[in-house]
């Protein structure tokens, strides 16, 4: 049985202070669980403090974004070289920053094979926006986004990674709170199948079964268990929800409620 993984992704939210009380005010109410791997994404400044201040048995930290050369003339740069000691995780191919920051393929690519490389594991986000969606093109999108950023990975590093499914057209910024759409579980079961299948087809049943997907489109403690119960599903990379404390803290209560229902299914009957 796979771990359940949630993933709060911070975004550019939060100072130093703000960051130190949220994650004080989450150790408070988050429990140390065996089978609910809880992980915070906050922003590459406040990365290191926090490294001091969590409670290692029950978080681990994310960062949001890193650059794919290991040292050099790039001012302004994080590389994942200097995230190996701070970091489990690193979130690739955000669809903020593909549409945002025009991040394409090849640099998306070079950012996951960067991020094994230094022995950190890669959330790598992929996602059709509304117009690929109407016009039925979200399996080729998802093709396409997947076979390109895994294309320099192994099965046994493909094995080990995390890919987060986000479709752009149920991703809540805020402004959009009131008209954004919300994916519907059978929508996501769709594609987590597709994502599933292409690395089946690449890497063989061995990958394609020990490989982690999230959900990551406007998870809240209201619609998380429906997207849990969603087979094939790992976990979720809520945005909004895990600046909220009690929002979050709720998450990882359900998903931890949900990973002890499993045990109790017999074997062969999961």
């Amino acid at each position: 049985m796979r771990k359940i993984l949630l993933v709060g992704n911070w975004k550019m939210h939060l100072n130093t202070s703000q960051a130190s009380l949220l994650v004080h005010r989450l150790s408070e109410r988050i429990k140390i669980h065996r089978d609910v791997e809880v992980v915070l994404a906050p922003s590459m400044l406040v990365l290191q403090p926090l490294s001091m201040q969590i409670d290692r048995r029950k978080f681990r930290l994310a960062a949001q974004n890193a650059y794919y050369k290991d040292e050099g003339a790039f001012t302004g740069e994080v590389s994942f070289t200097m995230l190996q000691d701070l970091v489990h995780y690193v979130i690739i191919g955000h669809s903020e920053r593909r549409h945002v920051f025009g991040e394409n393929h090849r640099l998306i690519r070079d950012k996951v094979s960067a991020c094994v490389r230094n022995g950190i594991t890669p959330i790598l986000c992929i996602g059709e926006t509304k117009d690929e969606r109407t016009a039925k093109e979200t399996s080729r999108v998802l093709h396409d986004q997947l076979t390109s950023a895994v294309s320099d990975l192994t099965a046994d590093e493909v094995s080990n990674m995390v890919i987060a499914y986000e479709p752009v057209w149920a991703i809540s910024n805020g402004a959009n709170y009131a008209t954004h759409e919300i994916a519907k579980p059978d929508e996501v079961e769709k594609a987590v199948k597709v994502i599933r299948h292409n690395v089946y087809e690449l890497y063989g049943r061995k990958a394609s079964e020990a490989v982690r997907v999230l959900y990551g489109g406007s998870s809240n403690a209201e619609n998380a268990r429906a997207y849990l119960e969603v087979p094939g599903i790992d976990g979720l990379l809520p945005g909004g929800a895990s600046l909220n404390y009690h929002e979050f803290s709720t998450m990882v209560d359900i998903a931890d409620k949900i990973q002890s229902a499993r045990k109790d299914i017999p074997d062969g009957n999961e």
